[in-house]
């Protein structure tokens, strides 16, 4: 099975907006952190969906934003997710509290010590190093222990970016 989902890191003062998953039961993402966004909804595109889940989430609308990378996760468990990997640097609104966990603007600097996914380390890193569009596979083992990443179809030695 095959889902598809944007992903957003909005940036601020050298900071990201970071959403801590902490509300859902049975989420896949509790009691991480993680950027803002979702599953795609019928017919929409990359941007739609963006836009849309970041309303949504923040009460922020998008006024300047950057298609980063395509992001293959491979679960594991029979499913599939292609995220579309955003940065944003613009956006006006006010933000509203969030029904998925708490939104808390972090430091770059601090994000490591976070609780993060693996392949979100790898991806962050790949994000402060890189201008130009990525493709990045991370392959989990059905129980949320990273066991394989390629860049750009290519395999890489994916434990330096922890």
């Amino acid at each position: 099975m095959a889902e598809l989902s944007t992903l957003c890191y909005i940036e601020k003062g050298g900071k990201y907006l970071m959403l801590h998953r902490n509300v859902k039961k049975n989420d896949v993402n509790e009691g991480k952190w993680i950027g803002v966004g979702g599953h795609f909804e019928k017919d929409e595109s990359p941007e739609e969906c963006l836009l849309r889940e970041v309303k949504e989430e923040t009460g922020l609308t998008l006024t300047s934003y950057h298609y980063r990378a395509m992001v293959t996760f491979v679960s594991g468990n029979g499913v599939t997710e292609y995220m579309s990997l955003f940065t944003a640097d613009g956006f006006e609104g006010e933000m509203i509290s969030c029904d998925e966990g708490d939104l808390e603007w972090v430091e770059i600097s601090r994000l490591l010590e976070l609780n993060l996914w693996e392949g979100d380390l790898i991806f962050h890193r790949l994000l402060l190093e890189r201008d130009t569009f990525f493709s990045l596979k991370l392959v989990y083992d059905g129980h949320d222990k990273l066991i394989y990443a390629a860049l750009d179809g290519k395999a890489i030695e994916w434990t330096k970016f922890l």
